[in-house]
Order: C-alpha cells, then structure tokens, then sequence
C-alpha cells in the first residue's frame, strides 16, 4: 500500500480526497495535516466519516516524511510554494491543487497572480520549471516522471477537455473562441467569503472576473501546446445557486463546413484512451456527472449560422479537483487510471 499524506485536509478539496482514498485498494491515509482543527479527528470536523476515517489532525510542522509516499496539497494558493521544499528533497511527489505549479515560467504565474489580485512573487522560482500541468488527457506520459503535479482548476479542466480535439485538428477559425462557464458555490471553498452567504446566493446568479479569470492562463497554455498556435480565450465565468458541477459552452466559428457526426467522431477517436470522457450526442447535465470522475463532452454543429459549440461538464470536486488528483495518483504508482474512481455519479 502507498501511503498518502493530505495537507490541508479539512477543506472540500481535503474531504474529496479522502473520500475516494478510503475506497482505493492501493493507497492508504498516512497523515491529515491542516491549520486549523489541529488535535481534533476528522470525523468531528465531517461527522458523516465517523467510523470510516477517524484519523487526528496534525499541524504541518508535526508532518512525517519519512513515512510518505506521495503528498497531496489542498491548499490556498501561496501555500504549497512555501511547504514544497522539502518534499522534493525528500523525492516524494507532489500534487498541488492551487495554481502554484500550473505553469512553467514566473511570467506565467505573474500573470495568473495578477488576475487573482495575489503578490505576484513566486517563493520556489527555482522549482517552477519543474512542474507537470496535471491534466492526464493531455500530459500522461509527462506525469508519470514528475515530482511536482500542478493539478489544473476546475474551469480550465472543462474548458481544455472540450477544445482539445477541436484546436489539435486546427478546424477552428481566428480566435478569439468564447467559453461560457456556470459553476457551482463550492468551487469557493468552505471559506467563501459574503458574497456567497445563503440569503446573497439563493434565487441569484452573477458572472465575474469577465476575461480576466486566472483560469486562462493555463488554458490558452496548453491549448497553444496542442498545435503551436495563438488560441485567445474569451472566458465569462458565472456563479449559479447549486451546490456543485461546472457546465462549459464554447463557441468559435469554423475553418471549413464540417458536419456534427463528423465533429463527434473526430472527438471520440481523440478520445478514445481516456476513460474518464464520454462523448455524446445529447445535451449534457451537471447532474449526469455529479459525484463521479466522468467529464461528458458533447460537440455540435449549428448548421445555421455554421458556428461549432461544444459543451463540457463536470463535476468541479471531482474531475474539477479531488478526482483529478487521485487519477494523477493513479499514474505516477503505475496503477489502473480508473482505479478508485471508476463509480457512477449519483442521482438525484
């Protein structure tokens, strides 16, 4: 058994994690390390876990690694950038779900920082370009030799996810190609802030960061790397009165006629080794992928106008995020990609 330490693990990301580790035959929890909650057992943070996990929190300067095989941050950004030293000395890898190691240069990262109204100086420079972007339907092969795993944030896995096939196939006109994204409240964290205060949340949606998400970066990123382009993203995030789930429609016009069926097979063949991507020729639901690690693609041609569309959803706590990481876990150990993560989503 590989043992797993979880820093930041009362968080949803955190509660994500050890949800699916509890299930997984190869991993098993070492250690729960957060700030807060320091002496208490998780399942009195999260009473639904009591008799399942009832591991202690520890704080992180009582973190052992010598006991570790892999460390997986769920933390705020900033965060991962200042503990990750001496997890790379030690050689354990690391997976870290702020956007601390999503990039490979301090110019990318200034500008993700900037967009987050953050301090745009990255604390481990000298370790950024050691960084794989952790989206295992792009870079597989690069995560299997990584130490350090930026796991990609959840608009930019469903934005990525829906344009791969389309931008590797260069079927797409002059950008700028339009994302619209609709997210559930709990991309924000258990900490998140007035704004989403029930009374302020409930009958109301509202877009924000309108071209301007720190999400972008890395999407135009790694669809730039698919065919060595100049992809710009026009990104509209908006914030829906749901728990959880991410819908992603994106729209661009169309080098040359191409039919829908020709479209969904160009996504399949694409596709076909991941499985986790499900393509389809019918409206996608937030609900068809909740709790799962499925992300369902459905891209279409609007015969009409001549305008390619493709919608993507997933569930932004899993695929978005805990899901993603454990598939990620899955490849550096050598295992079944799909091991502990191969479930339905549940419905209602």
């Amino acid at each position: 058994m590989k043992k797993v330490s979880i820093i930041g693990a009362t968080g949803f990301g955190g509660l994500g994690l050890i949800e699916i580790l509890l299930r997984h035959p190869e991993f098993e929890i070492n250690q729960l390390v957060a700030r807060k909650d320091v002496g208490k057992k998780v399942s009195e943070v999260f009473p639904h876990l009591e008799g399942h996990c009832d591991t202690m929190i520890i704080g992180p300067e009582d973190a052992n690694l010598d006991d570790t095989d892999l460390c997986i941050f769920s933390t705020p950004d900033r965060a991962g950038m200042t503990l990750i030293q001496r997890y790379y000395d030690k050689g354990i890898p690391v997976i870290d779900f702020s956007g601390d190691f999503r990039f490979n240069s301090v110019e990318d990262y200034k500008i993700y920082a900037q967009n987050k109204s953050m301090e745009t100086e990255h604390l481990a420079a000298h370790l950024i370009e050691k960084s794989v972007y952790g989206l295992p339907e792009k870079n597989k092969e690069s995560i299997k030799d990584s130490k350090i795993i930026g796991n990609p944030g959840c608009f930019a896995i469903a934005m990525i996810l829906g344009l791969l096939p389309a931008v590797n196939k260069d079927i797409l006109a002059q950008s700028p190609i339009t994302c619209n994204g609709i997210t559930g409240v709990s991309g924000a964290g258990k900490s998140s802030g007035e704004m989403n205060l029930y009374p302020q949340r409930h009958e109301n949606m509202n877009t924000y960061r309108e071209g301007k998400h720190q999400h972008l970066v890395e999407v135009e990123n790694q669809l730039n790397k698919e065919n060595n382009g100049d992809v710009k993203i026009l990104f509209i995030p908006h914030l829906a009165p749901i728990n959880r789930g991410i819908l992603m429609t994106s729209t661009a016009l169309l080098k040359k006629p191409i039919t829908s069926k020709e479209v969904e097979n160009l996504y399949k063949e694409y596709y076909k080794n991941d499985p986790f991507v499900h393509i389809t020729s019918r409206s996608p639901h937030t609900a068809d992928v909740r709790g799962s690690n499925r992300c369902e693609i459905r891209p279409f041609v609007d015969e009409r106008t001549g305008v390619f569309y493709v919608t993507s959803v997933i569930d932004n706590l899993l695929k978005g995020q805990s899901g993603n990481a454990v598939q990620i876990a899955n490849i550096i150990f050598g295992f079944d990609e799909k091991m502990g993560l191969d479930i339905p989503a549940f419905y209602p």
